[in-house]
């Protein structure tokens, strides 16, 4: 009871006291928690990060650290595949927070517990989060290279499972909006489509626990990014037309595809449509809206320039931003 509360306290700090507390658990592991099984906190840790709820989650990652450390001690490769895992949490997180630099020391983390533990979905995972990274930093021909590698080595494993074929088609959305963002129109579309065929073997709505949650409609979903990243709002609109958030089984995919939506309408010139799916994606999950920069910065900008349209004013209400 006295740890809950803990936790409470310090999820309720705010997001530098937060951070910095992850920082210090990055720069020298925490003494293991003894808080219970690894397996059943990450599942919580998991739908922590499907609610949206960064906060709670920020707070709950040093003891994960510290006890992902204490378990791979035992160089086991389930238990160092875990810790892998752990970090790639981790680096989910701050890169929508917008925090690079830390996401960046994370990913590089998991990847290399992932190489220890020879897991080729544990590399897989972290060799995404770290291309996510350095796509944001501007290094896209790198991440490029990065997913490429990661891909094929899932690849080879012959694509036997379900999880083995969720995370080939992950590896694929992520070349396809990587390859995309650096302006590569062709390997995108083609990208796209290979996952879209890939993801026919999955069924419509992906198992809990899968580390790569993939469907159908995600990859569609993908494919909004996708047009987006490529200037094309027009056709991200019309990617995106026929998905519905029943779809999509936790909080931050429904608010993703509103997000996502979002950033097509406002690059159409759409103000009240923007403003209208920035509303369903706060509904869906607040911490999406609130808490990822691009976002923020529509939100901003819909305040500034378009402070009377319709959705705005309730936007920046449930938001705290104020136009200037």
């Amino acid at each position: 009871m006295r740890r809950r509360t803990l936790l409470a306290a310090t999820a309720a700090a705010g997001p530098v006291a937060l951070m910095t507390r992850l920082d210090e658990a990055l720069a020298d592991t925490p003494a293991p928690t003894g808080a219970g099984p690894l397996d059943a906190r990450m599942a919580a840790a998991r739908a922590l990060y499907d609610k949206g709820a960064h906060s709670r989650l920020l707070a709950a990652l040093p003891g994960l650290i510290a006890d992902g450390h204490a378990a791979a001690s035992s160089r086991r490769e389930l238990d160092q595949a875990r810790l892998s895992s752990v970090y790639s949490l981790a680096a989910a997180v701050l890169t929508k927070l917008g925090s690079y630099g830390q996401a960046r020391l994370t990913a590089d983390r998991a990847r290399t517990w992932a190489e220890v533990s020879g897991s080729p979905l544990a590399s897989a995972a972290a060799a995404r989060e770290l291309a996510i990274v350095l796509r944001h930093q501007d290094r896209s021909a790198e991440a490029q290279r990065l997913v490429t590698t990661a891909a094929s080595a899932v690849e080879a494993t012959g694509l036997h499972t379900d999880a083995s074929v969720s995370a080939y088609a992950q590896m694929l959305c992520t070349l396809a909006y990587t390859a995309a963002r650096g302006g590569h129109r062709a390997e995108a579309l083609s990208m796209t489509e290979e996952a879209r065929r890939a993801a026919r073997r999955l069924p419509a709505a992906a198992p809990p626990g899968r580390l790569f949650p993939i469907s159908p409609a995600a990859v569609d979903l993908y494919a909004v990014g996708v047009h987006w990243a490529l200037g094309d709002a027009g056709a991200a609109l019309e990617a995106g037309q026929n998905l519905r958030p029943a779809q999509f089984p936790t909080a931050e995919r429904k608010a993703r595809m509103s997000t996502d939506m979002a950033r097509a309408w406002w690059a159409w010139g759409r103000p009240e449509q923007t403003a209208r799916a920035l509303l369903d994606a706060y509904r869906a999950s607040p911490g999406e809206v609130r808490d990822r920069p691009a976002i923020r910065s529509i939100v901003d900008e819909l305040a500034q320039r378009h402070p009377t349209t319709t959705g705005v004013r309730e936007l920046r209400a449930v938001t705290g931003r104020q136009g200037r």
